[in-house]
């Protein structure tokens, strides 16, 4: 099945020309990229966030399969749902998805379901997407929608994951999508953002997901994230490094109500 742009020319530009030119600009980083087992990168507007997205994928290199995990904004579809055949079309290209490795995941993940619906209006996968295949031609994915699991149910997922990495030959990468507090003035937002990225930072998924919900730091993307943790812990990583972080405020102007971004580099 092939999956259409769903945000082509809202969140981010909708013709090839101006969306390579904006990707390699906020690409344009002084960064040298290294090996990574995870990432972590913004899905808001390309104007809001991609600067922080940009250096993300600029750290990194990306190899040319990447299971991409995103949260579920629309409440459709499976709470654990497996895009598992066919390709993602964007602007500037079409992306297989990696059937095998989606098999895979399927077959040792009892969590994880072969759906659809939960993709087809959510854009915060998308939105990661230009910026993968600007830094790897031969990308192909897996993507996984999360929403409504536990932290239990996150564990297995994530360290699932970590078992069929390490049964493939290839290198793999693991991207979550997440932004961070919303809507909240930009002093609460930095220290709510704050208590979260502490938790990235010391690869403490559990933690990361208690404190959200004891703070209520409403971190979209916090299961994909733990996902991520949980899984790369498995793989042997030892350090988290944040990137990038910023708000919305920081390009409208506007204090009062704005949403955070962080960006950050899971390694061994």
């Amino acid at each position: 099945m092939e999956r259409k742009p769903a945000v082509a020319g809202q969140f981010y530009p909708g013709s090839k020309a101006s969306l390579e030119a904006e990707v390699n600009r906020f690409l344009n980083v002084d960064a040298k990229p290294r090996k990574a087992m995870g990432a972590v990168a913004p899905h808001a507007g390309y104007i809001y966030s991609g600067a922080v997205a940009g250096a993300v994928f600029a750290s990194v290199v990306v190899p040319r399969r990447c299971i991409v995990l995103s949260p579920n904004h629309t409440g459709m579809g499976e709470r654990a749902a497996v895009w598992a055949r066919g390709s993602w079309q964007i602007p500037t290209g079409s992306i297989p998805v990696d059937e095998a490795l989606a098999k895979k995941l399927l077959a040792a993940c009892g969590e994880l379901a072969d759906d659809h619906s939960a993709h087809l209006a959510e854009h915060s996968l998308e939105v990661e997407l230009p910026f993968l295949l600007a830094r790897q031609p031969e990308l192909s994915i897996v993507p996984i929608c999360i929403s409504r699991v536990d932290v239990g149910e996150c564990r297995r997922i994530g360290e699932a994951i970590a078992e069929v990495i390490r049964s493939e030959k290839e290198e793999i990468l693991i991207v979550a999508s997440s932004d961070m507090n919303h809507y909240e003035d930009q002093k609460r937002t930095i220290h709510k953002d704050q208590m979260a990225i502490d938790r990235v930072l010391a690869l403490d998924a559990l933690g990361l997901v208690t404190t959200c919900a004891e703070h209520r730091i409403s971190m979209c993307g916090v299961l994909p994230t733990a996902i991520t943790i949980f899984a790369c812990k498995k793989l042997g990583a030892t350090k988290a490094t944040l990137v990038k972080h910023a708000t919305s405020g920081d390009v409208s102007g506007d204090y009062d109500a704005v949403v955070g971004y962080a960006g950050f580099v899971i390694e061994q």
